[in-house]
Protein backbone atom coordinates (compact mmCIF):
# COMPACT_ATOMS: atom_id res chain seq x y z
CA UNK A 1 0.00 0.00 0.00
CA UNK A 2 2.82 2.40 0.92
CA UNK A 3 4.50 1.59 -2.22
CA UNK A 4 1.33 3.68 -3.87
CA UNK A 5 1.52 6.71 -2.00
CA UNK A 6 3.01 8.83 -3.93
CA UNK A 7 0.46 8.24 -6.87
CA UNK A 8 -2.41 8.67 -4.34
CA UNK A 9 -1.28 11.72 -3.65
CA UNK A 10 -0.96 12.83 -7.46
CA UNK A 11 -3.81 11.98 -8.17
CA UNK A 12 -5.55 13.34 -5.44
CA UNK A 13 -3.82 17.04 -6.48
CA UNK A 14 -4.95 16.25 -10.21
CA UNK A 15 -8.50 16.37 -9.06
CA UNK A 16 -7.73 19.45 -7.21
CA UNK A 17 -6.57 21.29 -10.11
CA UNK A 18 -8.97 19.81 -12.01
CA UNK A 19 -12.16 20.24 -10.75
CA UNK A 20 -13.83 23.42 -11.99
CA UNK A 21 -11.05 24.04 -14.58
CA UNK A 22 -12.36 21.54 -17.00
CA UNK A 23 -14.53 23.07 -19.74
CA UNK A 24 -17.68 21.81 -20.08
CA UNK A 25 -17.98 20.71 -15.95
CA UNK A 26 -20.49 22.42 -13.69
CA UNK A 27 -18.66 24.08 -11.03
CA UNK A 28 -19.18 26.52 -7.73
CA UNK A 29 -19.28 29.67 -8.32
CA UNK A 30 -16.85 30.08 -5.26
CA UNK A 31 -14.18 27.66 -3.73
CA UNK A 32 -15.18 25.88 -0.86
CA UNK A 33 -13.52 22.72 1.06
CA UNK A 34 -9.78 21.76 2.32
CA UNK A 35 -7.61 19.00 0.65
CA UNK A 36 -4.47 17.79 2.77
CA UNK A 37 -1.81 16.03 0.81
CA UNK A 38 0.88 14.45 2.31
CA UNK A 39 4.19 13.91 0.56
CA UNK A 40 6.97 11.41 0.42
CA UNK A 41 9.79 13.63 0.63
CA UNK A 42 10.54 16.76 2.52
CA UNK A 43 9.22 19.79 0.69
CA UNK A 44 12.30 22.35 -0.06
CA UNK A 45 12.50 25.72 -0.93
CA UNK A 46 13.07 24.45 -4.62
CA UNK A 47 9.53 23.57 -4.75
CA UNK A 48 8.67 27.04 -4.64
CA UNK A 49 10.80 28.40 -7.73
CA UNK A 50 10.24 26.61 -11.08
CA UNK A 51 13.73 28.31 -11.99
CA UNK A 52 15.63 25.71 -9.52
CA UNK A 53 13.67 22.17 -10.31
CA UNK A 54 15.57 19.40 -9.08
CA UNK A 55 15.17 16.02 -10.93
CA UNK A 56 12.08 14.91 -9.10
CA UNK A 57 8.51 15.08 -10.76
CA UNK A 58 6.54 15.65 -6.78
CA UNK A 59 7.80 19.22 -7.81
CA UNK A 60 5.78 19.55 -10.68
CA UNK A 61 2.63 19.05 -8.98
CA UNK A 62 3.17 22.14 -6.85
CA UNK A 63 4.76 23.83 -9.88
CA UNK A 64 1.28 23.29 -11.71
CA UNK A 65 -1.11 24.76 -8.26
CA UNK A 66 1.37 27.90 -7.66
CA UNK A 67 2.10 28.78 -11.23
CA UNK A 68 1.23 28.10 -15.04
CA UNK A 69 3.55 27.62 -17.96
CA UNK A 70 3.15 28.79 -22.29
CA UNK A 71 2.47 25.30 -23.30
CA UNK A 72 1.92 21.80 -20.87
CA UNK A 73 0.16 19.02 -20.76
CA UNK A 74 -3.38 19.59 -20.43
CA UNK A 75 -6.40 17.42 -19.23
CA UNK A 76 -6.59 15.26 -23.08
CA UNK A 77 -3.52 16.87 -24.98
CA UNK A 78 -0.14 15.59 -24.36
CA UNK A 79 1.13 19.66 -25.02
CA UNK A 80 -1.62 22.03 -24.79
CA UNK A 81 -1.97 26.19 -24.72
CA UNK A 82 -1.74 27.30 -21.62
CA UNK A 83 -0.40 30.78 -21.32
CA UNK A 84 0.53 30.73 -24.88
CA UNK A 85 -2.95 31.52 -26.86
CA UNK A 86 -1.00 29.71 -29.91
CA UNK A 87 2.47 29.00 -31.29
CA UNK A 88 4.60 28.28 -34.62
CA UNK A 89 7.30 26.88 -35.98
CA UNK A 90 9.04 28.54 -39.23
CA UNK A 91 9.63 26.09 -41.91
CA UNK A 92 13.73 25.65 -41.20
CA UNK A 93 12.41 24.97 -37.81
CA UNK A 94 14.66 27.86 -36.11
CA UNK A 95 12.05 29.93 -34.84
CA UNK A 96 9.75 29.17 -32.11
CA UNK A 97 7.16 32.42 -31.93
CA UNK A 98 4.80 31.93 -28.98
CA UNK A 99 1.56 34.55 -28.58
CA UNK A 100 0.45 35.44 -24.83
CA UNK A 101 -3.38 35.67 -23.98
CA UNK A 102 -4.54 38.78 -23.47
CA UNK A 103 -5.01 40.03 -19.86
CA UNK A 104 -3.19 37.13 -18.24
CA UNK A 105 -2.74 38.90 -14.55
CA UNK A 106 0.02 37.54 -11.43
CA UNK A 107 -1.16 36.99 -8.25
CA UNK A 108 0.00 40.44 -7.16
CA UNK A 109 -1.96 41.85 -9.92
CA UNK A 110 1.29 42.71 -12.64
CA UNK A 111 0.25 41.84 -16.09
CA UNK A 112 2.58 38.85 -17.78
CA UNK A 113 4.02 40.17 -20.67
CA UNK A 114 6.52 38.71 -23.31
CA UNK A 115 9.17 40.24 -21.18
CA UNK A 116 8.65 37.76 -17.95
CA UNK A 117 8.80 35.15 -20.48
CA UNK A 118 11.86 36.49 -21.48
CA UNK A 119 13.24 37.23 -18.11
CA UNK A 120 12.12 33.24 -16.61
CA UNK A 121 13.88 30.93 -19.72
CA UNK A 122 16.88 33.09 -18.99
CA UNK A 123 16.93 32.88 -15.59
CA UNK A 124 16.03 28.86 -15.70
CA UNK A 125 18.89 26.95 -14.10
CA UNK A 126 17.08 23.81 -12.93
CA UNK A 127 16.65 20.19 -14.62
CA UNK A 128 17.47 20.06 -18.56
CA UNK A 129 18.91 23.95 -18.42
CA UNK A 130 21.69 22.77 -20.33
CA UNK A 131 20.39 21.70 -23.39
CA UNK A 132 17.77 23.71 -23.94
CA UNK A 133 20.28 26.70 -23.28
CA UNK A 134 23.18 25.12 -25.44
CA UNK A 135 20.41 24.59 -28.24
CA UNK A 136 18.64 28.38 -27.99
CA UNK A 137 20.88 30.93 -29.59
CA UNK A 138 18.33 34.10 -28.44
CA UNK A 139 15.39 35.32 -27.03
CA UNK A 140 13.46 38.00 -28.87
CA UNK A 141 10.50 40.03 -27.45
CA UNK A 142 8.40 41.06 -30.32
CA UNK A 143 6.05 43.18 -28.45
CA UNK A 144 3.97 42.77 -25.42
CA UNK A 145 2.32 39.77 -26.11
CA UNK A 146 5.10 37.86 -28.50
CA UNK A 147 7.79 36.14 -27.94
CA UNK A 148 10.38 34.38 -30.25
CA UNK A 149 12.83 31.89 -29.65
CA UNK A 150 16.41 31.38 -32.17
CA UNK A 151 17.44 28.03 -32.21
CA UNK A 152 21.41 27.33 -33.35
CA UNK A 153 20.16 24.57 -35.28
CA UNK A 154 16.54 22.71 -35.86
CA UNK A 155 16.17 20.49 -32.95
CA UNK A 156 12.92 18.70 -32.69
CA UNK A 157 13.23 18.15 -29.17
CA UNK A 158 12.69 21.77 -28.35
CA UNK A 159 8.96 21.74 -27.36
CA UNK A 160 9.79 18.71 -25.35
CA UNK A 161 12.12 20.45 -22.87
CA UNK A 162 10.22 23.52 -22.87
CA UNK A 163 6.82 22.73 -22.34
CA UNK A 164 6.76 18.67 -20.79
CA UNK A 165 8.28 17.82 -16.98
CA UNK A 166 11.08 17.04 -19.01
CA UNK A 167 12.55 20.87 -17.28
CA UNK A 168 10.50 24.11 -15.43
CA UNK A 169 11.52 26.37 -18.18
CA UNK A 170 8.34 26.94 -19.47
CA UNK A 171 7.06 28.18 -16.44
CA UNK A 172 6.50 32.00 -16.23
CA UNK A 173 7.72 34.37 -13.16
CA UNK A 174 7.05 38.10 -12.89
CA UNK A 175 10.06 39.91 -13.48
CA UNK A 176 9.24 43.09 -11.74
CA UNK A 177 8.39 41.26 -8.76
CA UNK A 178 11.72 38.84 -8.84
CA UNK A 179 13.99 41.69 -9.07
CA UNK A 180 12.54 43.78 -6.00
CA UNK A 181 12.47 41.50 -3.85
CA UNK A 182 15.40 39.10 -4.93
CA UNK A 183 16.09 35.49 -5.04
CA UNK A 184 15.54 35.01 -1.31
CA UNK A 185 12.42 37.53 -1.22
CA UNK A 186 10.88 35.26 -4.29
CA UNK A 187 11.20 32.02 -1.80
CA UNK A 188 9.13 33.50 1.12
CA UNK A 189 6.75 34.51 -0.79
CA UNK A 190 6.88 33.13 -4.14
CA UNK A 191 4.01 34.82 -7.22
CA UNK A 192 3.12 32.89 -9.95
CA UNK A 193 0.04 32.73 -12.47
CA UNK A 194 -1.42 29.27 -11.38
CA UNK A 195 -5.03 28.41 -10.01
CA UNK A 196 -3.50 28.51 -6.51
CA UNK A 197 -1.72 31.68 -5.05
CA UNK A 198 0.72 30.98 -2.50
CA UNK A 199 -0.48 31.40 1.77
CA UNK A 200 2.49 30.22 3.24
CA UNK A 201 5.63 28.05 3.77
CA UNK A 202 6.78 26.52 6.69
CA UNK A 203 10.43 24.91 5.92
CA UNK A 204 10.58 21.50 5.63
CA UNK A 205 6.58 20.84 6.58
CA UNK A 206 4.30 22.34 4.69
CA UNK A 207 3.00 24.71 1.67
CA UNK A 208 -0.38 26.09 2.10
CA UNK A 209 -1.77 27.55 -1.20
CA UNK A 210 -5.44 29.15 -1.31
CA UNK A 211 -7.92 29.27 -4.60
CA UNK A 212 -7.31 32.12 -6.74
CA UNK A 213 -10.05 33.50 -8.39
CA UNK A 214 -8.42 35.35 -11.17
CA UNK A 215 -7.15 33.05 -13.28
CA UNK A 216 -7.81 32.71 -16.72
CA UNK A 217 -9.05 29.14 -16.76
CA UNK A 218 -11.89 28.77 -14.16
CA UNK A 219 -11.49 29.05 -10.40
CA UNK A 220 -10.59 25.61 -8.77
CA UNK A 221 -13.78 24.24 -6.88
CA UNK A 222 -10.84 23.59 -3.84
CA UNK A 223 -10.77 26.57 -1.80
CA UNK A 224 -7.32 25.62 -0.16
CA UNK A 225 -4.83 23.13 -0.41
CA UNK A 226 -2.39 22.24 1.92
CA UNK A 227 0.92 19.99 1.04
CA UNK A 228 2.71 18.48 3.59
CA UNK A 229 6.21 16.76 3.60
CA UNK A 230 5.68 13.20 5.57
CA UNK A 231 8.50 10.88 4.53
CA UNK A 232 7.84 8.61 7.00
CA UNK A 233 5.00 5.87 5.19
CA UNK A 234 3.98 4.86 8.77
CA UNK A 235 2.68 8.91 9.86
CA UNK A 236 1.40 8.79 6.10
CA UNK A 237 -0.93 5.87 6.75
CA UNK A 238 -2.03 7.42 10.61
CA UNK A 239 -3.04 10.60 8.43
CA UNK A 240 -5.01 8.92 5.97
CA UNK A 241 -6.92 6.86 9.04
CA UNK A 242 -7.61 9.72 10.70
Amino acid sequence: MMTHAPHVALLLLVVALTLGTARGLDAPSSPTGELVIAWHVTITPAWLDPAEAPPSASTFELYYALHDAMVRPLPGEKLGHSLAESWTESPDGLVYEFKLREGLRFHNGDPCTAEDVKFSFERYRGMGATPLHAHVHAVEVVDALRVRFHLQAPWPDFLTFYGTPASAAGFVLPKRYLEQVGEDGFKHHPIGLGPYKFVRYTPGVEVVLEAYEGHWRQVPSVKRVIMKGVPEGSTRLAMLKR
